[in-house]
């Protein structure tokens, strides 16, 4: 999994019934690889997440500054 600043996480949960998603504010791993810090939707919490085979990554549009 890679990851950058920005980046959006979407956790599934066949317990829970649904989707959690966050804002990824820092990537801890080389490479761009997990754990990551995640702002959460909803109600802001951040924790530090390392990833599962139930979590994607949505990438953010960065734009490349142009010279």
């Amino acid at each position: 999994m890679h990851a950058d600043i920005g980046d959006l996480i979407v956790v599934r949960s066949p317990h829970e019934g649904g989707a959690r998603d966050g804002t990824i504010v820092e990537v801890h791993g080389p490479d761009g690889s997990p754990p990551y810090m995640v702002r959460w939707s909803g109600d802001e919490h951040t924790s530090l997440v390392f990833p599962g085979p139930d979590a994607t990554v949505q990438r953010a549009h960065h734009d490349v500054a142009a010279d």
